[in-house]
């Protein structure tokens, strides 16, 4: 079993270790966090340092970053290929997650329990489907893009890079939600939203204008 390590040591990290262990694919080898110190628990697996860290073990065949926020799990993205280009950056599916016939999915994505990627999705690099969302038949997530529990899209739907699909909201068929944008919890998407927004209600409308990398968490 090849080992790997986990960036991140917080409440989103400990899912994603929950999610690899049950998939069974990998051996996490200890955590690395550079908000954390050297020593730090989680699972039972320990902080060995910040990214700097994956220059000294050469027995780790690769990392995820499992960071929340989209914008932050990038940078961390970002200074890890500055550091190492040849990372190879593993998915970890839950074996309870769906992924249907013709979906591909990208390097650094995390699937979570009861989510569901239906036939010719595409679902880019280093996103995040979290417990029981669904993206329905056909559609495409860029990078970097969470759906948290619950959200749903129907087919053919387009989802930017950077952007948010708050807890339970709904985007119909056909719809595109331009990048940097987050969609308000319980939101019902019927029409495209404008990029860097927050849109909420049913329908969904913009309600202000967000800059990108502020925080939602």
């Amino acid at each position: 079993m090849k080992s790997i390590l986990v960036y991140g040591a917080g409440g989103h990290a400990k899912v994603v270790i929950d999610v690899i262990e049950k998939a069974g694919i990998y051996r996490i080898a200890g955590l690395l966090d550079g908000n954390k110190p050297v020593g730090t628990n989680a699972y039972g697996y320990s902080v060995l340092g910040d990214e700097s860290y994956i220059h000294s073990d050469d027995n780790i065949h690769g990392i995820i970053v499992a960071i929340g926020d989209n914008w932050l799990r990038a940078k961390i993205v970002h200074a890890i290929r500055a550091i190492k280009p040849e990372c190879v950056f593993i998915t970890a599916i839950h074996p309870q997650a769906t992924v249907a016939r013709g979906a591909v999915i990208g390097e650094g994505t995390v699937l979570m329990a009861g989510a569901v990627v239906n036939s010719d999705t595409i679902i880019g690099s280093h996103c995040v489907l979290n417990t029981i969302s669904s993206v329905d038949h056909d559609s495409r997530l860029d990078d970097y893009v969470t759906m948290a529990p619950h959200a749903a899209t129907g087919g053919g739907v387009r989802i930017e890079s950077y952007c948010t699909i708050s807890i339970g909201a709904s985007l119909i068929h056909s719809v595109t939600v331009h990048e940097h944008t987050v969609i308000g919890a319980g939101a019902t998407v019927l029409s495209a939203i404008e990029s860097y927004s927050v849109a909420y209600g049913t329908p969904a409308r913009v309600v202000r204008k967000r800059e990108a990398g502020e925080r939602y968490l």
